[in-house]
């Protein structure tokens, strides 16, 4: 199977993922997809591969999924659990990065095969990771911001759903690429190369913040199964609600 087809694939995936998740469980199915996008993100991005004929990362369908969902979380539960989604991935690759380099203070055993491989991929990811948390926390946070003025310029509608999730997603996508590949590859490939990957990078991440539209505007009608068992409960007995609080 060629790099082209496999980046299809992996897009329709880990979008699709993205929805079911949040059918199964809700908000907390998109809170473990952004932490599990970001922190396989980091390092899928090592990989450098050629799709379509450009330069690029394996990384990148996995860090613009993340905009998935800080979108659908504005969209349907505002912007305070967006930010949370943004709290909680920060925290995990702070602490997968302090977690990977632990392990390579081992000394491995003679029975060991395994060691060799971990310091190839875990060696970058202090470099890696730093670059992703910078990147990552102010793309997300801006991301969050420009959906919410946009949605305040234009309504909650769903006519402009496509312009408040494109116009944030493009955007903070375009200041995550600039100041992620800037940290983790400046230095590490030759400027050709680096500015191959800067510029496709960005690319790849808009063109998957396009086809995530379809995505976000079935998010927005999909009603959970634990809130719809909830709403079940509180028809049936509306003093339900007021038990649980």
């Amino acid at each position: 199977m060629d790099n082209n087809m496999i980046f299809i694939i992996t897009v329709l995936l880990y979008l699709g993922s993205v929805l079911l998740l949040y059918k199964i469980f809700g908000k907390n199915g998109l809170f473990a997809f952004a932490v599990f996008a970001t922190l396989l993100g980091n390092i899928a991005v090592c990989k450098c591969v050629d799709i379509f004929g450009l330069s690029t990362t394996a990384g990148n369908v996995l860090y613009a999924s993340t905009f998935l969902v800080t979108d659908i979380l504005s969209e349907k539960y505002g912007k305070k659990e967006a930010a949370r989604a943004v709290a909680y991935s920060f925290s995990m690759m702070l602490l997968w990065m302090i977690g990977t380099q632990m392990i390579l203070l081992f000394t491995p055993n003679a029975n060991d095969f395994i060691d060799g491989s971990m310091q190839a991929v875990f060696a970058l990811a202090p470099r890696i990771t730093l670059a992703s948390l910078a990147g990552f926390v102010l793309s997300q946070n801006l991301d969050v911001f420009l959906y919410h003025f946009i949605w305040g310029k234009t309504g909650n509608g769903r006519s402009m759903l496509w312009l408040r999730n494109n116009g944030s997603t493009l955007t903070s996508q375009a200041v995550d690429t600039v100041i992620f590949t800037t940290l983790a590859f400046w230095g590490v490939y030759p400027a050709g190369v680096f500015f191959s990957i800067l510029i496709t990078t960005y690319l790849f991440k808009a063109l998957v913040a396009l086809l995530d539209t379809p995505f976000m505007y079935l998010a927005r009608k999909i009603v959970p199964l634990n809130e719809a068992e909830e709403n079940k409960k509180v028809s049936v007995n509306p003093q339900v609600r007021n038990s649980e609080v």
